[in-house]
């Protein structure tokens, strides 16, 4: 198997910057702006800050007065404007025809260097989120993630939701997001990543930031995390037809080794129909609608966990089954292994056939440890042994797991 294989370039601009480039030749491009600040770097004062910003950015700047402009810019010409937070990070992209790459890089560059803050946005998008959060505590699928992080982790901020708490999205401040906005939306904290081939990108990019001065980032994050010595439970009881869980385990951040094997773990678990889960839980058992396998690995923590929905009286049967198959993992064959390599190789060129999808791919590789890394992870993948496998199941996949549920009542 093969890929349409480019050269990843990067550069360090003289105030900080770091430009990343993949010049595959396409119609289409994209860029993506990416700040490395996100939800674990903010202060129980300001929680959810990060998230707030996000929506802010889209709201005004000097140059373009309102959201209606800036949105403008990019989908008048057919293009795909979008942001997300992570704990880790903050991203800003547009994806769009390789002749309009000026504009959508002027667009990113304004709203990353010059957004406004005016009031009436600022209390807006407060509103906003405050809907985003009920929605998100509203809806068990989502909520049942909120709470098993904050049942896994009990010092790591990765517990903490990156959309903060009520409390604190209605007690920021303007002046606060202004500060916080000055601190980390630096040259320095940020990664510029192109995909597709445009010439002298290195002086267009300079030229779109020339204005903006590095400065020192400073982080006091408290990022220890006490070893789980016994299993822990989180349950919330509601009004709702169908129960959701999540069950899993802390494990390792991505630049361990180890972090591959579980990879490999999760595709032999949990890879749609043909995953072992699904077929025990749900076609041989019939035992939940719902399944699926959740390998989360950061820059600062890891979390393996597998999650599903089902009647309460199939939780017990259910988690028994999902033990037992975390149990087999010691009975794997060389098949099994061959199955899972080819899976994650095949569903890495789905995922970044589009730029969009490999713009974010080389951004995050870049935030976690460098964007040519992004390139070593197959032949990492196909490094894995039968013994690794088994290695990692027994050191992580202990009796002392975490279980969150939101149960029927």
């Amino acid at each position: 198997m093969t890929s349409k294989k480019t050269k990843i370039m990067s550069y360090i601009l003289s105030n900080g910057l770091t430009l990343i480039h993949d010049s595959r030749d396409s119609e289409v491009i994209t860029i993506q702006i990416t700040i490395k600040v996100g939800s674990i770097h903010e202060t129980k004062e300001i929680a959810g800050i990060s998230h707030y910003l996000e929506h802010l950015l889209f709201e005004g700047t000097q140059k373009r007065k309102d959201s209606k402009i800036i949105s403008n810019e990019i989908e008048s010409r057919g293009g795909n404007f979008n942001a997300y937070t992570t704990n880790e990070r903050t991203a800003y992209y547009v994806t769009i025809h390789k002749d309009f790459f000026e504009i959508a890089l002027d667009v990113l560059a304004d709203i990353v260097q010059n957004s406004t803050f005016n009031r009436k946005p600022v209390e807006t998008e407060r509103k906003v989120i405050l809907d985003e959060i009920n929605l998100v505590t509203d809806e068990p699928r989502n909520h049942q993630w909120i709470l098993f992080f904050k049942t896994l982790f009990k010092n790591h901020p990765v517990k903490n939701p990156t959309y903060g708490t009520i409390e604190t999205m209605k007690s920021i401040t303007k002046k606060q997001i202004r500060d916080y906005y000055a601190s980390y939306y630096t040259p320095n904290n940020m990664i510029v990543t192109v995909v597709g081939n445009i010439q002298n990108l290195k002086t267009k990019v300079q030229s779109k930031f020339r204005n903006s001065k590095q400065k020192q980032i400073k982080f006091s994050l408290d990022l220890s995390e006490p070893e789980q010595t016994s299993i822990r439970k989180t349950i919330e009881k509601r009004k709702i037809q169908t129960s959701y869980l999540v069950f899993g385990y802390k494990t390792i951040a991505r630049q361990h080794q180890d972090s591959y094997v579980l990879d490999i773990i999760k595709a032999i678990l949990g890879r749609g129909q043909s995953g072992r889960l699904f077929y025990e839980i749900r076609t041989k058992n019939a035992l939940a609608y719902e399944i699926g396998v959740h390998n989360d690995l950061g820059r600062t923590y890891g979390a393996f966990c597998i999650y599903l929905s089902t009647n309460k009286k199939n939780i017990k049967k259910a988690l028994a089954i999902v033990q037992k198959e975390l149990k087999k993992i010691q009975q794997i064959t060389k098949k099994d292994l061959e199955e899972a390599k080819t899976f994650l190789i095949g569903n890495l060129f789905l995922q970044t056939e589009d730029s969009h999808g490999r713009a974010d791919l080389l951004s995050t590789w870049e935030t976690i440890s460098k964007a040519e890394d992004a390139d070593s992870y197959l032949s990492k993948i196909k490094k894995v042994s039968l013994a690794d496998v088994k290695r990692v199941a027994k050191k992580y996949f202990t009796k002392n797991y975490s279980l969150a549920i939101v149960m029927q009542k």
